[in-house]
């Protein structure tokens, strides 16, 4: 008992009073949570909703305050064809169809519809294991290989680190992480079949029927949390005009997005995992900030979010453009992480300056130099196989979208060269 002590306090040794004030913080929110005295321990009523939202006027510039405002207005405003402040390529379906289909031809096409027609069947491709089942419904806490099943208990008391517990908790996360919804969107795009949107729609209800506010191991990773929130809005954007995304399943999904912003600024990994955790969970906040702009907490999710990722630009990008803990794999999320960032900045009219574009090019660079020319990368360091988004088919070991769509950003001949042309991800 003693030694343990003694390993604890040796721990705090050097450490600031903002980091202790910050984890403080986090314990005394997770014990609040744990007892029920926390409205993050809790979905929010349809009342504790319009609270959080800007009514004074209706979003995106509608109709009506607060008496008039309810679900079916806040999906009919989400509907118009105008009111995105998501990227361009969801307000003009169509054009980018046809822009996929000039491309790439029906071979993209196919893989997409045969992918997605798997998942409607509950066959799940995650980190290179094929036609993975969770059951029928999805168990969203089982890990398949082993067998195990983690409790209903409160995140923090969730031992995921220990295989006896949790197995491989990379498989339940990646599972949970959603990124398959885009998959199920794009093969909703090119098709019109409505079972890929009700596959959608069953699966977002299902995993919040199962996944309770703060309760389960799919609330343990605020990263994880970051990834989910990314998918579900890429996917309400896919599935905005299908008839199965009632206002119900909309204002629902709604409410949950408002807890992983909450729970992503309470629990940040300033202090726990400054990396492409902190980052990544920065991204998930300036996404919910600028793609749901009608919550009250919107600007300060956006400028978090923001702030984060421009202070650690200096430290996680070196000099010589190489991520800091020189990871081919983690440098790859960081490119990602930065270029969504950039890309959702201008597709919003914000200036998020000169050094972000230096650094992601100098990002870039790094990632042309290590291709080989086969397209794949050589993968050292750390690596969990996962991805930011699942826009195209490619190997986990095959990093050549992300220069792809360097190539678009900044007329960067040399980065089409090596990326063999085009990717459906640009």
């Amino acid at each position: 008992m003693m030694s343990k002590a003694l390993s604890k306090l040796k721990k705090l040794k050097g450490r600031s009073f903002t980091e202790f004030r910050v984890r403080g913080a986090q314990v005394i929110a997770a014990a609040a949570e744990r007892y029920g005295l926390s409205p993050q321990a809790r979905v929010p009523s349809d009342a504790a909703l319009c609270r959080s939202l800007h009514l004074s006027t209706a979003p995106r510039g509608g109709r009506g305050g607060v008496g008039q405002f309810g679900a079916e207005q806040m999906l009919e405003q989400f509907r118009r064809p105008t009111s995105s402040n998501f990227f361009a390529s969801f307000v003009a379906r169509e054009e980018t169809l046809a822009e996929l289909r000039g491309r790439f031809g029906d071979g993209d096409r196919a893989l997409v519809i045969e992918r997605a027609a798997r998942i409607c069947e509950g066959k799940f491709d995650l980190l290179g294991l094929r036609e993975l089942s969770f059951g029928e419904p999805v168990n969203w806490h089982l890990e398949p290989i082993s067998g195990k099943q983690t409790p209903l208990s409160h995140w923090s008391r969730i031992k995921y680190l220990d295989a006896a517990v949790a197995g491989d908790k990379k498989i339940i996360w990646e599972l949970n992480r959603h990124q398959y919804f885009m998959t199920l969107g794009r093969a909703y795009w090119h098709t019109g079949d409505e079972l890929f949107a009700q596959t959608f729609v069953a699966h977002i209800n299902a995993w919040m029927d199962a996944n309770p506010p703060k309760l389960g191991i799919n609330w343990a990773s605020s990263l994880e949390v970051a990834f989910r929130a990314i998918s579900w809005l890429w996917a309400i954007h896919f599935f905005k005009d299908a008839p199965c995304l009632t206002p119900e399943v909309f204002q629902r999904a709604l409410k949950f997005l408002f807890l992983h912003a909450r729970h992503l600024e309470t629990y940040l990994s300033t202090y726990f995992s400054p990396n492409t955790h902190l980052t990544g969970e920065a991204l998930g906040l300036y996404y919910l900030g600028t793609a749901l702009p009608e919550f009250r907490g919107a600007a300060r999710w956006r400028d978090t979010g923001r702030r984060i990722l421009l202070a650690q630009l200096e430290r996680h990008v070196r000099s010589d453009g190489v991520y800091f803990e020189q990871s081919s794999y983690y440098h790859r999320y960081t490119t990602d992480f930065y270029t969504h960032f950039y890309l959702l900045a201008q597709a919003n009219g914000e200036h998020v300056g000169d050094l972000l574009e230096e650094k992601l090019q100098s990002l870039l660079d790094h990632l042309m130099y290590i291709t080989r020319p086969d397209g794949r990368t050589p993968v050292f360091g750390d690596d969990d196989g996962g991805r930011l988004v699942m826009l195209d088919e490619r190997a986990a070991n095959d990093f050549r979208a992300a220069l792809s769509t360097g190539a678009a950003l900044f007329g960067r001949a040399d980065y089409k060269y090596v990326s063999g042309g085009v990717a459906a991800e640009e």
